[in-house]
C-alpha cells in the first residue's frame, strides 16, 4: 500500500467531520425493491470474455474507508456496488449494476417497454435474462433511448432483433437528433475521446484501495459489443404524449442538456418521473475531462424546473438511468429543486464573477456551493465536480481564453517547459525544491511545476517519480472518482511510460453503418494529412448504387469539401462503390487496393488518382501520450 501524506489524511478527516456520514437513507433507497441477482453481477461473452464483474469491487465490502480513499468517494463508491433487479413502483423494474447504466423495464398489457438497453449486447441480455428469471417472460416491443450516449442505447440486439424493428413488430423510440448527436460524438472526434475516457474512467488501472474504485455515476464502463437501431419514432415537440401497450407516458424533450438529445419521461398512471441522466446522484459534467461540448448548464436548470412545476404536486417517485430511485412526493419535490438549483447555482454565480473579470481558474477556487446543497449527497462532486464545470460554463459563453494576452498564444508545453526549467535554475533545482513542497503537502504545485520538467526532460526517472507520486496523494483525496481515475492514470503513466501505440477501431459496425454519407465525408475530412495534401487540388465523383447517390469532393488548400450531387468543378474521376463496402473501410475490415481487386470498387480516371488521394488520409493512434512530451514534440537540443 503506497504511503500515505499526513496533508491527506488531514483532509480526509476534515471532510468526514463536515459531511453526515450517519445518514443513511440513500443505503436504504438502494437496496429497495430488491428482487434477486446474478453472483458477483458477471457477464461474460459467448467465447468466455468477462464482459462485467462486480467480484474484483469486494474490498468495498468494509464501510469504514482506507487512508488511500476520500471517505466521501468510499461511500459512494460502496452503493455503487449494489446490483441485482429492483422493483421501482407499479409496473416498473430496474437492472442496476450490470453495467455503468440502468436498464428500466416497464410492463405494458401485453408487452414490455425497456427504457435504455445499456452499453453493449452481453450486459443487455444478461439484465433481461434477470428481469426474466423472476417476471413472466414476454415480448419485448418497445426500446426507448433516453438519450445520445452509448451506454443508453448500445445493448439494444442484446433486448431486440433487428429484423423485428424492420418488420414493425418493435418501434424504437428516442428523441430528436438522436442519430446525428449519437454518431457524432463517438465518432468524429472518438479516437482522443477514447484515449482520455481511459483517464476519466481508469479502465486500465486494478481495482483496489490504492488504484480504481468507482466512476462517480457507476462502478466503470463495460466492454461488449456495441450496437446500434435507428429510431423508428422520433419525439420532436417540447411534451408529447403516447400511450403505449397500456401505458401513458408524456415524453419531455431536454435537448443540450447532459446530452445534446435528451429526454425525460412522466407516467402519470403510478405518478413517476423518470429524470434520464439531468438528475443522478452527483454533480454531472458540464464538459466532461475526457471532452465533449460544453453544455448548457442553464437550459439543464431550467428544464428540471420545468418537469418540477408540471409534475412536482402529484410525483411519488423519481429514478434515473443511473444510481438509485427517491420516494415520497416530499422528498422527490426537494431533490428535484435541489438538482435544479445546483446547475442554475454554478451557472449564474460562474458568469457573476466572470462579469466582474474573475478568470476561470480563479473562479474555480473561489466558488462554493451553497451550505444547503454543499452537505446534499447528491449534489457531491463525485463525477463532476464545482472546479471543471465552472470552466466548462466559463468556456461555453467565453471561450478557452481567459482574456489576458499572455495566455493567448503561450509556447507548446515542451518549450514552456524547457524555459521553465531554465529559468528556475535547471531540473535538479526544480526537483529539489519539488520535493521539499512535496514534504509540505504541496501537491498540487508539484504536480504543475513538475509537468514542465517532465515536458523538459522526459528521460529523467526521478522527475517523472515525484510528479507520479504528488498525482497519487492528489487521488488519494480526490473527491470526484474522475478525478481520482484521471491522477492514477497519470501516475501509472508517469512511471511506466505511455502504452504501446496502437489503431484501434473505436467504432462499432452499428456506429459506422448509422452515419448519413455526409457524416461518413466529415469522417474522411478530419483525416486528410494538411501537409501530404498542400498544393494538391482533386475532384472526386463517388456514386453509391445500392443507396442511390452521388457525392462530389472537392480537396484544395488541403481541406476536403464534400457535397450531394453533381455541382462544382469536374471530377477528375469517379468511385463507385457500394455503401457496404465503405463500411468496411471504416472499419478496418478491407482496403481500397482489396476492394478494387474483388470487383467492389471501381475508379474511372487517370489511374493512380484514387490511390492518391486515399494515400493522404491518417489512421489514428489510440495510445498518444498525454502526460509527458508526444515523440514528434521532442527536438533536439541546441
Amino acid at each position: 500500500m503506497p504511503d500515505v501524506h499526513p496533508s491527506t489524511l488531514r483532509a480526509h478527516r476534515a471532510l468526514a467531520d463536515a459531511l453526515p456520514f450517519a445518514d443513511a437513507q440513500d443505503f436504504e433507497d438502494a437496496r429497495r425493491g430488491f428482487v434477486g441477482t446474478i453472483p458477483d453481477a458477471r457477464v461474460e461473452s459467448e467465447d468466455g470474455r468477462t464482459i462485467w464483474d462486480m467480484a474484483p469491487y469486494r474490498f468495498l465490502d468494509d464501510p469504514a474507508p482506507p487512508d488511500t480513499v476520500n471517505p466521501s468517494l468510499w461511500r459512494q463508491a460502496r452503493l455503487n456496488t449494489v446490483h441485482g433487479l429492483f422493483e421501482v413502483c407499479e409496473r416498473t423494474w430496474q437492472v442496476r449494476g450490470l453495467d455503468i447504466a440502468n436498464m428500466t423495464i416497464v410492463e405494458g398489457d401485453t408487452g414490455l417497454i425497456v427504457i435504455d438497453p445499456l452499453t453493449g449486447v452481453e450486459v443487455a441480455r444478461a439484465a433481461l435474462e434477470l428481469y426474466f428469471a423472476h417476471r413472466p417472460r414476454r415480448p419485448v416491443h418497445t426500446v426507448i433511448y433516453s438519450h445520445s450516449h452509448a451506454d443508453h442505447f448500445g445493448g439494444v440486439k442484446g433486448v431486440v432483433d433487428e429484423a423485428d424493428v424492420r418488420a414493425g413488430r418493435v418501434q424504437v423510440i428516442a428523441p430528436a437528433r438522436f442519430m446525428e448527436a449519437a454518431v457524432a460524438e463517438n465518432l468524429l472526434a472518438g479516437v482522443p475521446m477514447a484515449r482520455r475516457g481511459q483517464y476519466q474512467f481508469g479502465p486500465l488501472l486494478p481495482k483496489g484501495p490504492a488504484a480504481q474504485v468507482d466512476a462517480g455515476l457507476g462502478k466503470t464502463t463495460s466492454l461488449g459489443r456495441l450496437t446500434l437501431i435507428a429510431p423508428t419514432r422520433t419525439i420532436v415537440a417540447e411534451t408529447e404524449a403516447h400511450a403505449i401497450d397500456g401505458v401513458e407516458i408524456v415524453f419531455q424533450l431536454t435537448p443540450e442538456s447532459e446530452a445534446p438529445a435528451e429526454m425525460h419521461f412522466w407516467f402519470p398512471q403510478w405518478r413517476a418521473l423518470n429524470l434520464a441522466e439531468n438528475a443522478t446522484h452527483t454533480l454531472h459534467n458540464v464538459c466532461p475531462i475526457r471532452g465533449a461540448q460544453a453544455r448548457d448548464a442553464l437550459l439543464w436548470s431550467k428544464y428540471l424546473d420545468r418537469a418540477l412545476a408540471r409534475w412536482g404536486d402529484a410525483v411519488e417517485v423519481v429514478y434515473a438511468q443511473h444510481h438509485w430511485p427517491i420516494w415520497g412526493n416530499a422528498r422527490c419535490r426537494a431533490f428535484v429543486a435541489e438538482q435544479r438549483d445546483l446547475y442554475r447555482y454554478l451557472h449564474d454565480q460562474t458568469v457573476r464573477l466572470m462579469s466582474h473579470g474573475w478568470r476561470p481558474a480563479e473562479i474555480a477556487e473561489m466558488l462554493k456551493l451553497p451550505a444547503g446543497l454543499d452537505a446534499r449527497w447528491h449534489a457531491r462532486g463525485y463525477y463532476g465536480t464545482v472546479s471543471h464545470n465552472v470552466k466548462a460554463i466559463y468556456q461555453r459563453h467565453l471561450s478557452w481564453y481567459d482574456g489576458n494576452p499572455a495566455n493567448l498564444n503561450p509556447l507548446p508545453p515542451v518549450d514552456a517547459g524547457r524555459k521553465t526549467v531554465e529559468y528556475m535554475g535547471g531540473v535538479d533545482a526544480v526537483l529539489a525544491r519539488a520535493a521539499a513542497d512535496f514534504e509540505r503537502g504541496e501537491f498540487r504545485w508539484v504536480a504543475q511545476v513538475l509537468s514542465h520538467a517532465v515536458f523538459a526532460h522526459p528521460e529523467r526517472a526521478d522527475v517523472r517519480l515525484l510528479a507520479a507520486r504528488a498525482m497519487e496523494q492528489l487521488a488519494f483525496q480526490a473527491e470526484s472518482a474522475t478525478w481520482r481515475n484521471a491522477y492514477l492514470m497519470g501516475a501509472k503513466e508517469l512511471r511506466e511510460g505511455t502504452p504501446p501505440p496502437g489503431r484501434r477501431n473505436i467504432a462499432s459496425t452499428d456506429m459506422v453503418r448509422a452515419m448519413t454519407l455526409e457524416m461518413f465525408f466529415d469522417f474522411v475530412a478530419v483525416r486528410v494529412n494538411a501537409e501530404r495534401a498542400a498544393g494538391l487540388r482533386l475532384v472526386l465523383d463517388w456514386v453509391f448504387p445500392d443507396v442511390d447517390a452521388r457525392w462530389r469532393c472537392e480537396l484544395s488548400n488541403s481541406a476536403l469539401t464534400a457535397r450531394e450531387g453533381t455541382e462544382g468543378p469536374p471530377p477528375e474521376a469517379t468511385v463507385t462503390v457500394d455503401r457496404a463496402t465503405v463500411d468496411a473501410f471504416l472499419m478496418q475490415r478491407t482496403t481500397p487496393a482489396e476492394a478494387s481487386a474483388a470487383g467492389l470498387l471501381r475508379v474511372d480516371g487517370p489511374p493512380g488518382t484514387f490511390a492518391r488521394f486515399w494515400g493522404l488520409l491518417d489512421r489514428f493512434e489510440v495510445m498518444f501520450p498525454i502526460v509527458e512530451p508526444h515523440p514528434d514534440a521532442i527536438a533536439p537540443r541546441g
